[in-house]
């Protein structure tokens, strides 16, 4: 039912990120009217692990939702609906009555599974095979996806995983944290009579669960025997929903008391779903912290022999799932944040533009930041990053113009492998995702693919996305009313001659080689 003038008439989106929190609030028209972040600290223990503290992101995800309240000069009962979208496969286990985790997030591009992921690949095999649970989940046993990290936590967590065949834990990807935190009420955990009906909600929807490898794509529902490979008892796990549904309403104290959450879906899924990337063949490339390409496959799920994922793309209320491919690219927007934090070369990631813009080309220099391995289409946990062909000659600025090139050459591998399974050759490209306000990386995307680039006027897909899930499960918009929000802002045609484009390509993949067998 289409809301009157009378109803509220915007949609608050939460966007948990790697790096930073978001809250936006968007119009009918899917326009900002005010958008508040928060970044939260990225804590290394040692060499390829990445952790979150989760009880950070909670207390940010309320500052920056009572920010962008207050920015908006608007209340809580102009809100029709909250949307969330999230990093994907970083997971939290936490005490079912306290709230409280036993352990700090692991994020997706921790490396630390990797010889579980070894050992699951071989238990009861006569060779190993990082894609025994591939039929069932799409995905192949790697370090990026989150079952493993529950397995590691209940392995490495003093008691936890007793307390866990109790049903004392939760486990969940960083949505289900958030709903579980967005719906307890503040005496939850205090030793209050409380009926089951006014519990937390800890649940979940069907794309961030597609990316865990414990639900089995064919029914939307976990996987008994994954779980029980894993070690992983399901009754820690969230129940799984649809991404646009009223799932429940923000605890009356909350910031967006009363209003429902009405919308979930993974990152990348989110941004496909703002860039109205809602038919068949329809494709996105995100650039965040990570670059991620989605292929809407429509109804049917397609097994890539090309290295890329399986995975669900969306599912609204009762209707049918929609499935993608997807490739991903585990470091690019975050190589920019190493070069600004750890090597000094920029004080602010902008900055980055202009310094590479300094010389007009890379100058022999190659960046691969195989910083957790690589992803797809190589799925090489064993890469670690490389700065190849330095000479005296070479500067930051060099440096600074590899590291954006490094992105377009990633993206390459990507849709290269794409067109292989979908049989279908891309012929352009929708962009998205903080790095496409960089010029620079636009055009040389543009030349090294030979694609128009296209970026939409509202770059902040994955937000829009959130938002227009719960605002279509609350009657804010119809899908028809999404597709026409789109906007084109700008566009890039390709410019590079043929033969220096496959050079270039031709030295990157031999940068690429250099990265392999190191861990």
């Amino acid at each position: 039912m289409a809301l009157s003038s009378r109803d509220p008439q915007f949609v608050a989106a939460i966007d948990q990120g790697t790096s930073s929190t978001r809250c936006i609030i968007f119009d009918r028209h899917g326009t900002i009217v005010a958008s508040e972040q928060r970044e939260h600290d990225q804590i290394f223990p040692r060499g390829g692990w990445v952790e979150h503290d989760a009880t950070q992101i909670w207390v940010n995800t309320r500052l920056v939702c009572a920010e962008a309240l207050a920015a908006s000069d608007l209340t809580a009962t102009d809100i029709a609906a909250v949307g969330i979208t999230n990093q994907r496969e970083t997971v939290v286990v936490w005490d079912r009555a306290t709230g409280e985790p036993i352990h700090n997030a692991i994020v997706w591009q921790d490396t630390r599974t990797d010889a579980l992921c070894e050992e699951l690949a071989a238990v009861g095999l006569e060779e190993p095979d990082r894609d025994r649970f591939k039929a069932s989940c799409g995905l192949p046993l790697s370090t990026y996806f989150s079952g493993p990290k529950i397995a590691w936590i209940l392995d490495h967590v003093d008691g936890a995983r007793e307390r866990a065949e109790r049903g004392e834990l939760c486990a969940g990807t960083i949505d289900s944290w958030l709903v579980w935190n967005l719906t307890t009420d503040d005496d939850f955990g205090t030793g209050t009579e409380r009926s089951d009906t006014a519990r937390p909600l800890h649940v979940t929807d069907i794309t961030n669960a597609s990316r865990t490898m414990l639900m089995n794509l064919a029914d939307g529902a976990w996987d008994p025997a994954t779980c029980a490979a894993m070690g992983i008892p399901m009754a820690m796990l969230p129940e799984i929903r649809s991404s646009a549904e009223v799932y429940g309403t923000v605890r009356e104290r909350g910031v967006f008391g009363g209003v429902p959450i009405a919308g979930i879906l993974g990152d990348q899924q989110a941004a496909m779903f703002g860039q109205a990337a809602l038919d068949e063949g329809s494709a996105k490339n995100t650039y965040g912290t990570g670059n991620f390409l989605l292929l809407n496959t429509g109804e049917r799920p397609i097994f890539s022999e090309h290295g890329l994922l399986t995975t669900v793309c969306y599912k609204l209320g009762d209707e049918a799932t929609v499935y993608a491919l997807e490739g991903s690219v585990a470091v690019s927007g975050s190589l920019v944040q190493w070069l600004r934090d750890n090597l000094g070369i920029i004080s602010a990631a902008p900055e980055i533009e202009e310094l590479a813009t300094g010389v007009p080309d890379n100058g022999g220099v190659y960046v691969v930041p195989a910083f957790s391995g690589l992803f797809a289409p190589r799925w090489r946990p064993d890469a670690r990053g490389v700065i190849v062909g330095l000479t005296r000659f070479s500067d930051k600025r060099h440096i600074a113009r590899a590291a954006l090139e490094a992105t377009a050459y990633q993206s390459r591998e990507v849709i290269e492998a794409m067109n292989g399974d979908s049989g279908i050759p891309l012929t352009e490209l929708r962009v998205d995702g903080g790095m496409v306000v960089n010029d620079t990386l636009m055009q040389f995307q543009a030349d090294v693919l030979n694609v128009p680039v296209i970026r939409p006027r509202v770059i902040e897909t994955t937000a829009l996305g959130a938002a227009y899930a719960a605002g279509y499960a609350t009657g804010v918009w119809t899908l028809d009313e999404i597709r026409t929000n789109w906007a084109e802002d700008a566009r890039w045609l390709p410019t590079m001659p043929a033969d220096e484009r496959e050079h270039l390509f031709s030295e990157w993949n031999r940068a690429v080689e250099r990265t392999l067998n190191w861990a």
